[in-house]
């Protein structure tokens, strides 16, 4: 397993050649979002990003009791206004560079995941989270909104008036209830988040990094549109695969009852 630092506390571990950890290393703040943690994670997002052999990422923390407990508010309260105004950008690169990387994303939650750290999770494609997982937007008790993507991904998984209850009331939810209301996807044995989801990861990186990539970019496109377009969508996302070289791979392995071996082209 190789490691490349970007900064103190960002971190990309490669597993095996298609499978790519980005890891939340500020343990002293429970991997709080600083200006300098925003602007390594948008640096580690944009260099995957650019890395085709990279087919999936899983998002991961080091501390043993926080995936990431959201923005650094002992930083924020030595801010002017004028201090916050320049942080904006870089905040907004940070969540948006995992929410726009192009491969699948997997979030391996495991204590609090609150605030931003929530955000950062809703920002992947799938929330692994274990028994000790407790989550939610609580930054209207602290005078402010969601602001890493929180009130626009919060809805798209839960429903628009579910979502309100949890951002109004700015309450912590616990792992068994998180499941229920579809805040995570999948609950399981404490401790076993991180290996769960590079697990599930692993699994979808034997598929074709042509055909995720693009069935990822229909799913967030044609999210929210109405029927017609959505299949527009899909239509589009398919002709980018139907006459690739992953395609006429894929259907050769299937009938000659082989493993493909994915070109990525």
């Amino acid at each position: 397993m190789s490691e490349q630092r970007f900064g103190e506390w960002i971190a990309v571990r490669r597993h095996g050649a298609h499978v790519a950890e980005l890891v939340l290393d500020r343990p002293k703040a429970m991997n709080a979002v600083s200006s300098e943690l925003a602007r390594r994670l948008a640096e580690a997002t944009s260099a995957l990003a650019a890395d085709d052999s990279v087919r999936v990422v899983v998002l991961t923390s080091t501390h043993e009791r926080a995936f990431c407990v959201g923005a650094d508010l002992k930083e924020r309260n030595s801010f002017t206004d004028a201090d916050l105004s320049r942080q904006r950008p870089h905040a907004r690169a940070a969540y948006t560079g995992v929410l726009e990387l192009p491969m699948p994303t997997v979030a391996a939650v495991h204590g609090f995941a609150l605030g931003g750290g929530f955000e950062l999770a809703l920002s992947c494609d799938v929330i692994v989270a274990d028994a000790t997982a407790v989550v939610g937007l609580p930054e209207v008790s602290v005078g402010v909104i969601p602001g890493g993507g929180g009130t626009q991904l919060l809805p798209r998984r839960v429903g628009a008036a579910r979502a309100a209850e949890l951002i109004f009331s700015a309450r912590r939810v616990e792992a068994a209830e998180a499941a229920e209301l579809g805040l995570v996807d999948q609950l399981v044995g404490e401790g076993q988040d991180r290996a769960e989801a590079l697990a599930l990861a692993t699994r979808i990186a034997a598929n074709s990094p042509v055909g995720l990539r693009a069935a990822k970019r229909a799913l967030r496109l044609g999210h929210g549109l109405d029927l017609r377009a959505g299949l527009e969508v899909e239509d589009a996302a398919w002709r980018s695969v139907a006459f690739s070289g992953d395609r006429a791979e894929g259907v050769a392995a299937f009938n000659e009852k082989r493993k493909p071996d994915w070109p990525g082209c």
